[in-house]
Parts: structure tokens; sequence; C-alpha cells
């Protein structure tokens, strides 16, 4: 069976694992004692063991294995969490998105075993039994002849056959207790199937939708390894009725038969009782052992799998293509629907118009269609952005974790606090942005933050507060990374910039507070006082600058001395489709986004004023800048000025300008064209949009011309 197909649902399904794992455990760090938070760190484990299994890469699945089994102990209150096992935990969690890199880059989970941290979880496990692994490899094996041949000899269904430990028993009549359900179930897979081990887990995934399973038999390493003949057997606990358990388990394919009942715990307990006590600290030792052996370098079945994926390899040449998939809402996909559906009813009425009065386009009926034909394309253009568009959650929820790993790195007390990660941005800007807002936030940390004595001694909270804030306005996103920190010293960043000979001091002199801080976004500009591996090397916020000028946005920073500094990105919504201003110079059509416009004024030329050589305007209390395009874009000057302008007034944050045109044409919805390599030396040109008649216009970019 060739698993490769699937190998980009199972690259995003692990990312999405991976990341309620790191959430997960940011939280148990917090509430070591929280049961809801345990078990979902133990099912995700569980589902990235079966998703590993399935596509064949055994390291991962071993990996996970581990993780599960410590869990597994974990909610057995047999481990106690604290901040060495988070350590432990997050390394883990590296190891695996070191695994998933490998696949996503090769379609190979590489070589590397991770021993020392397997060892580490094993030796977890070992010093809550206080047992030693390897004394213990003889109880399984008793253990299993046992319950096999109580199979063979009693003819039972297979799932009362199961030996129970008392926590078992505990934790089934917990479950009765408290209203749940309590099912046996054994299921049998078919004779022909080649994937046991991964119809197994596929089936935990399933019934897993439903409630909990207690126990498995036989064990979840011999399911994993396929040391079983065609069926298995496990307790489950749920609210839902035996035919939808069993309906979703027979779901799975290859699946022949799923048989099963209500079980009562006293059924259990007399089960155990006519087993002999003596068994149940059999079947607990299984269960430690299980947890403790080492993991196998590889099981001849389940590699089977790997092969195709191997053979996959070798035909690949280039870097296969991630982050391909979006989920989307069904209600947006169902207005796309709609949108499509009346697009297709409309032209029906075009083709119906032509054919019917032989082509007399100047009917009023024919008007009438073209402006519906209208308004459906624009709506259906809404559709399609609103589908492009993604929580910036998917970038952001990484950062908690970072900031963590800092403040142990930079000894200094920090929490990140963040709102607003359900705004939407174009899946185009997402992906883009993570970068630039890491370099923030790692800022913030790094020179933002005060030593925890320094804050003490100011009275401020020890712990230091680092924020994340994002949210829409109008056609724009607003992403706020900030700190209660020191602020920037102006002073020092001054003293620096005439020290590197960026600035005299004749000018530093003149220099507003915004004009320096500015500074500090020239490449090579660091105020760090030494070089560490987070920084001080003078490469980051220039990145981040022109990372998100490339988007389209800008960045401001405001910042107060002791109190903190706040860094405003501002973003397009989309870099598909924008509203936009038809203007003319000369004879050539330009495009302005409109959420950059603020108002268009007619200026007589007599109300021009020169402030230090620039041409400026007073307009209501404000002294604004005019930028004349012709001469920015090079193009011959008109023979006879005009007794008045024509200017758009544009907006770059708290900035204005005037930019001259010759002609309004009007606002039209342009369809966004990069230009690739043609024009790759002018940041004022930002892209290209088609118009109705087949001509090119070259779309102005705002931010690069204040």
């Amino acid at each position: 069976m060739d698993v490769s197909q699937y190998l980009e649902i199972f690259i995003d399904e692990t990312s999405e694992h991976l990341q309620t794992l790191s959430d997960c455990i940011m939280t148990l760090e917090k509430e070591p004692e929280n049961k809801d938070t345990i078990n979902e760190i133990f099912r995700a484990a569980h589902s990235l063991k079966g998703m590993a299994g399935t596509m064949g890469f055994k390291r991962m699945q071993h990996l996970t294995h581990d993780m599960e089994n410590v869990f597994q102990e974990v909610r057995s209150d047999k481990i106690k969490v604290d901040s060495a096992m988070i350590d432990l935990l997050f390394k883990c969690l590296d190891a695996i998105d070191s695994y998933l890199e490998n696949v996503k880059a090769s379609s190979d989970e590489g070589t590397e075993d991770n021993e020392l941290i397997i060892k580490e979880l094993n030796n977890f496990i070992a010093a809550a039994n206080g047992e030693a692994p390897a004394k213990e490899e003889a109880a399984p094996e008793a253990a299993k002849t046992a319950t096999a041949g109580s199979d063979a000899n009693d003819g039972k269904k297979k799932y009362l056959a199961i030996d129970f430990t008392d926590h078992d028993r505990e934790a089934i009549k917990n479950a009765e207790e408290s209203g749940l359900k309590v099912y046996g179930i054994t299921v049998h897979i078919q004779k022909e199937c080649l994937l046991k081990a991964a119809r197994a887990f596929l089936v935990f995934k399933a019934v897993e939708e439903f409630g909990q399973i207690i126990i498995y038999s036989p064990s979840s390493q011999d399911i994993e390894d396929e040391k079983f003949e065609f069926d298995f057997s496990f307790y489950l606990t749920s609210e839902e009725e035996f035919d939808k358990i069993a309906a979703a388990a027979k779901a799975v394919s290859e699946i022949e038969e799923v048989e099963g009942e209500l079980v009562k715990y006293d059924t259990i307990l007399h089960l155990t009782e006519t087993a002999g006590e003596p068994e149940a600290p059999k079947q607990e030792e299984e269960h430690s052992a299980e947890a403790e052996k080492p993991a196998p370098a590889a099981a001849p079945k389940v590699a089977k799998p790997a092969a195709p994926a191997a053979n996959n390899k070798k035909q690949t040449v280039a870097k296969p293509v991630t982050n391909r998939t979006v989920r989307v809402d069904i209600e947006k996909l169902d207005a796309l629907m709609n949108q499509v559906s009346e697009l297709i009813i409309a032209k029906n009425s075009l083709v119906s118009i032509s054919a019917s009065e032989s082509g007399n386009f100047e009917s009023q009926t024919f008007h009438e269609q073209i402006e519906y034909l209208e308004r459906i394309t624009t709506n259906l253009h809404e559709s399609v952005m609103k589908v492009r568009m993604v929580p910036i959650e998917s970038v952001v929820n990484k950062f908690p974790r970072m900031i963590r790993d800092l403040s142990r790195k930079l000894d200094k007390k920090m929490e990140l606090v963040m709102t607003g990660e359900d705004t939407e941005l174009d899946r185009t800007v997402v992906d883009q942005i993570g970068d630039p807002l890491q370099h923030l936030l790692r800022n913030s940390a790094d020179h933002g933050l005060e030593e925890n004595a320094v804050r003490i001694e100011r009275g401020k909270p020890e712990v230091g507060n680092i924020f994340l804030n994002a949210f829409q306005e109008g056609n724009n996103v607003i992403i706020q990374v900030g700190d209660d920190g020191n602020g920037i010293d102006t002073e020092k960043v001054k003293s620096k910039a005439i020290e590197r000979g960026i600035i005299s001091e004749e000018q530093a002199e003149n220099m507003t507070q915004k004009e320096i801080v500015n500074l500090l976004f020239l490449p090579s500009f660091s105020m760090a006082k030494k070089i560490t591996d987070i920084s001080g090397r003078g490469v980051g916020l220039d990145v981040v600058k022109s990372n998100i000028e490339a988007l389209g946005g800008d960045v401001e920073v405001k910042t107060k001395l002791g109190e903190g500094t706040t860094f405003t990105v501002r973003l397009p919504l989309t870099l598909a489709i924008i509203q936009a201003l038809m203007v003319e110079i000369r004879d050539e059509k330009y495009a302005i986004a409109l959420g950059s416009i603020s108002n268009i004024e007619d200026i007589p030329v007599e109300d021009i004023k020169y402030v230090q050589a620039q041409e400026v305007i007073h307009l209501r209390g404000n002294v604004i800048p005019l930028i004349r395009l012709d001469n920015v874009l090079d193009v011959e000057p008109k023979e006879e000025e005009e007794e008045r302008l024509t200017v758009v007034i544009v907006n770059k944050g708290d900035k204005q300008a005037g930019l001259v045109v010759d002609n309004l044409i009007g606002q039209q919805e342009i369809v966004i064209k990069s230009l690739g390599n043609y024009i790759n030396n002018s940041k004022i040109i930002s892209g290209a949009t088609i118009l109705g008649d087949g001509e090119v216009a070259l779309i102005l970019d705002v931010n690069t011309l204040m």
C-alpha cells in the first residue's frame, strides 16, 4: 500500500498535534494537577503515534509511544508533573518537530533515534515504579501466555479475558459511578489486511471521539509491532450507545466485525476474582515493563509501508511544497458556491439576450444584466477573499513556548499576553509575518525588559509583561508588540549613531525622537553591549522593516523611557484583490490602494509654500508635504503649469503626504499581479494590474514614497 499520497495530510495534522501538545504542556506547567490537560496530551501523543505508525515513520512512532507511556503513568497518579518533566517533554516536541522537518524536506524522518530522550522518558517510569526495566522482561511474556491460554481454553469473548490492574478496576468503577457506560469491545480485522497496526490505530482514533479507552489487549506496544492475530480488545467509557461506537469502528476500512456489550463493574470484579488475585500484579508489571523496555530498532511487518515513501523520495527531485491546504468554514464555502451559481444564471441570461435580440446590446435588459453581473463578480471576489483568510493564530501560537525558553535563557521572569488571535489575514500574508513578529518579541524579551532586580528596585512587578495584540482596522490589520520594560533611551541611540558615523552631532541635535528611534531600523545597527545567540549582530529590526514593507505594510515605534515600548505593525488584509483609486499622470495610468488614501483636494498653486526647500500645503491645521509623481516617476514635465493641482492625500501611520496627479479616473477593484524580475530595482512600484481594456496599470507603493 502506497501511503505517500497522504504525506501532505500527515504533515498538516502532525503540525496541529504538535501545537496542541505545546499549548497543553505550557498549561500543564502552570496547572500540574489539571486532569483535562493531561488527558488532552495523552490523546494528542496517541494520535501522533498512530499517524506515524501508519506512515511507516518508526522513530517518530517509538518516541511518541514513550511519551504516551509517561502520561499513562501521570494519569494513574504514579508520576507527578514537575519542571524536569516539562523540560523533557519540550525536548520530545523539538525532536518530533525535527522529524517533521525531515519529512517535509525529503519524505523521510531521518536517522536520529533520540535514544537519550527515550532513555530519560523510561527512567521517569522506572523511578515512579521503583523497578528496573531489565528485571521485568519475562513478566509480560508470562502475562501474555496466561491471557492467550485463557482465550483459547475458556472460549469466552476476548474482552472478557482481559486481566485488570487495581488502577484499571478503579477507573471503571469511577466511570460507572459518574454515570458513564463501560463497554467491552473486540474488533476483528479482515484476514487479507496488510496493515493491521494501522487499522487498529484508526479504530482507536474513531472510538476515542466518543469516550476514553481504559485498557488494551494485547498491549499497545504489541499492537504497534503487529504481535497479534486479526483481533484486538479494549474497554471504553462513554456516554454514547454501543451501536453508534460500533458503527464508527466498523467504518474503518478492512474491519470485518465489531462485537461488544455493556459491562458492569461487578462483572469485571467477578472475572478478576475467578481468575485469581495473583494475576493483577502480573498485568501491572506488564504495563510497567511495556513502558520501560527500549524501543525496537524496527519491526519487520510495520516497516513495509515505509518502502513506498522511500521510493517516493528517490523520484522527487525538488522539496515538497508544504502548507498548501487551508481549512475553511463550511459557511464560507456555501457563500462561495451560491455566488458561482448566481454567476452561471447571469451568464445564461446574457446568452439568451444575445440570441433573442440578434446582438442588440443597447437594450435596457442587457444593461440590467451587466449591472447584475458586476454585483455578482464583486460578491464573488469578496467570497474568495474570505476563503483565503486564515486566523493569525496559526503563526502566534508558537510564541508562548518561545518566550518561556527565552525567560530561562535570559534568567528574566516574563510572561506573554496575547489578544486577537482570531483576527484574519490573507494566507500569503500570514505565511510571511511570522519571522518579523518573532524578531520583535525577542527584542522585547532581550532589550526591552529589565533584569528582575532592576524591576523590583523601580517598583515594577518582578514578572515582566510582553504583549501581542491584533485587530482589524478598515482594510488593514494592526498587530501591536510591546513590553512594560525600560523603553528606548534615545540619548544612547544618538551616541551610538554618532560613534558609528551614521549621523553627525549637528544632525543629532535637530532630530526628533521619532527620527532617532528609526535609526534602530538601519542595517547592522545594534544597541547590544555584547553579541549572544539571541541578539547583538545588528540583524533584526532592519529585516523586520524590509519584510513588512515587502508585504505592503509599515511599522511604527512608540516608546517612553522607564515605561516600555510598543511596535505597531500595519498590514493589508490581502495581497490578491484590493480597492484602488485609478489616477493618470500624463498618458500613463497608475493605481493607489484605497486603504492608504485619506481624501482628495483641489489645491490652488498659490497656496503652495516652501519649508526647507520642500513644497508643502497647509490643510486644516496640518502641514502636508507635496510629492510630484511626475518627478518621482521621471515623466516629462508639463509645458505649462496649471493654476490648480489635484492632490491625493495619503496616510502612512500618523504621517501624511500629498501626491500630485494629473487626472482622477475613479475607484476600481483590481487584481494585483507580481512583476517578478521585470522591475526589481524600484521600490516605488509594488505590482501591476490589467484593466478592462487590456491595458496594464502600475500600482504605486505609498509606503516607499513617504
